[in-house]
């Protein structure tokens, strides 16, 4: 079977940043619960994303109360997972980012030259996002199926991004469907595989081509490290989402499947080499090669020939370096005859053959 990369669809401009094919790639750290409750840690994560040469940080933007019901019982007692033990309620409490810190950190972000945007989980924070003139939003994968939310943000008419976690064909169809009906000048469809942390073997990314169909496409990724980040772009990945925390070991509920800062700049780093690697597939060499062609092959005198001499293969042969009549010629110029004398060594040319 012959795999093909994503085909690139159309542009978009966030923020001023172009997006799309031609572009390197744009870089956004989660910061989702890593900042532990505390507004300083969430500034310096900001900070950190900068430092590594994030274009984008994006922070969620819910209350517990948004998301759930302050219940126990089945389904609201956490069984399996990495969250596994917990009530979600309690959980979401402790993850969301207050309201009150969003301004803040929509400022910190634009000082260091950051795009600062949210995932909402309700029109209320939708509402509240666009007071910050959020520039693009994000759908999570858990809320793929909720099409009064996708609606509510892509009436907003910016882009959306939305991230396809556990999501069939038919529910990612529907799902840019529904934005598009309802506004979304753009959608960006992540590929994204729930798992909290992800294996690299169940990365799976020849799925970025097919959800290219439905236009830009990119990488919400939860595995380790950078490698399959990198290997996104160059399947056709024009967004990479990772998440940032200061440090692992200070725990918190996305510890786990974060990166460190220095992590997160090799991603960056890592993403934009593999995207420069790319290139635009034209058959022009590069000039990197040009002290090169002197070394390629050609046809030379290997022995003296005297004039008159025919030209044999015992004393023309195809050897480096490459300043003689191009190896294919050898058919065409053996039983010939020598013009003129021809020293060993002579890099052969027509004139010299008669």
């Amino acid at each position: 079977m012959v795999h093909h990369l994503a085909p690139p669809g159309p542009s978009v401009v966030i923020d001023g940043r172009t997006i799309g094919p031609g572009h390197p790639p744009w870089i956004v750290a989660e910061a989702s619960a890593n900042h532990l409750g505390r507004l300083d840690r969430a500034l310096a994560i900001v900070d950190a994303a900068a430092d590594a040469g994030c274009d984008a940080v994006k922070l969620q933007t819910f209350t517990p109360d948004s998301m759930t019901l302050d219940v126990g019982g089945v389904g609201f007692d956490i069984a399996d997972g990495p969250w596994r033990g917990r009530r979600l309620y309690e959980l979401y409490a402790e993850a969301c980012t207050p309201w009150e810190w969003h301004a803040a950190l929509f400022e910190r972000g634009r000082d260091r030259g950051l795009t600062v945007f949210s995932t909402p989980f309700d029109s209320l924070a939708v509402a509240r996002l666009e007071s910050l003139a959020a520039p693009v939003y994000k759908i999570a994968s858990f809320e793929l199926g909720d099409l009064e939310l996708i609606a509510a943000v892509a009436a907003t008419g910016k882009p959306v991004i939305m991230s396809t976690g556990m999501a069939t064909d038919s529910e990612v169809a529907e799902a840019v469907t529904t934005a598009r009906a309802a506004g979304a000048p753009t959608v960006i469809v992540l590929h994204c595989i729930s798992g909290y942390p992800t294996r690299p073997e169940e990365a799976n990314l020849r799925r970025l081509d097919a959800l290219a169909d439905h236009g830009l496409v990119g990488l919400s990724d939860h595995s380790p490290g950078a490698t399959v980040a990198i290997a996104a772009v160059a399947r056709g990945a024009c967004v990479i989402e990772k998440h940032l925390t200061l440090a692992r070991s200070d725990g918190g509920p996305d510890a786990g499947f974060s990166l460190e800062p220095a992590e997160m700049a090799d991603v960056v780093r890592g993403c934009r080499i593999a995207w420069a690697a790319l290139g635009d597939g034209s058959p022009r060499r590069p000039s990197s090669e040009d002290s090169s062609r002197a070394f390629r092959r050609s046809l030379y005198a290997v022995a003296d020939i005297a004039p008159g001499e025919p030209l044999t293969a015992a004393n023309v042969r195809a050897i480096r370096p490459g300043f003689g009549l191009p190896p294919r010629e050898l058919r065409s110029v053996i039983g010939r005859r020598a013009r003129v004398a021809i020293g060993r060594g002579t890099p052969l040319a027509w004139e010299l053959v008669a």
